[in-house]
């Protein structure tokens, strides 16, 4: 069975982003050195978006992923960038209750019983489905969230949007790989206990 992987990055005292949200990209918090990107590249290169992946030559399949989800903040993040599709290389799902139609045809809008579409997801063959954020999807998702991949950069923010957003829910996972960068970024990797 497929699983669901919330692979993000996110620093010390667990932000995804800052206040207000946005892409944190280039941020000093969430600095994009040469030894992430060769990581990403050899290890996740789908999750690179499309602009990105032809600047470097990058094509083909996914290696871990064939599908990506994401809530309507982080989809709005890549619309203002002039993008409809970030990833049209992978299937796209975003969830949201206030989008009533997708401005990228290849782009599926998932209004509703959010928990539901993802088991149906995992029910299917293919390879695991990318959770790229927000907090507040994320959270809506961790019963069905199998494994996290935290690119956890050595900064405390004080505040922002969290890894995840929602109540009180106490849910264990354990660690089961760790990588250091040289930029500082350490790649720790926990599957549900």
């Amino acid at each position: 069975m497929r699983k669901l992987v919330y692979y993000v990055a996110t620093t010390i005292d667990g932000f995804i982003a800052p206040p207000g949200g946005g892409d944190p990209s280039g941020e000093p918090y969430f600095a994009v050195t040469p030894d992430l990107v060769a990581f990403i590249v050899e290890n996740y290169p789908e999750t690179l978006p499309a602009p990105a992946r032809a600047a470097m030559g990058i094509d083909g399949p996914g290696r871990a992923f064939d599908t990506v989800l994401e809530g309507r903040a982080s989809y709005e993040i890549g619309l203002a960038a002039g993008l409809t599709d970030a990833y049209p290389h992978l299937r796209h799902l975003v969830f949201s209750t206030s989008m009533s139609d997708s401005p990228g045809p290849a782009v599926e809008v998932v209004r509703e019983n959010a928990l539901d579409r993802v088991r149906a997801l995992k029910a299917q063959d293919g390879l695991d489905l990318w959770l790229v954020g927000g907090g507040t999807l994320a959270h809506s998702l961790l019963p069905e969230i199998d494994r996290l991949v935290l690119k956890v950069n050595p900064w405390v923010i004080g505040a922002g949007i969290p890894l995840f957003a929602g109540a009180f829910s106490p849910t264990t996972f354990r660690a089961v790989g760790e990588k250091e960068l040289a930029g500082g970024v350490r790649v720790v990797t926990y599957d549900r206990a």
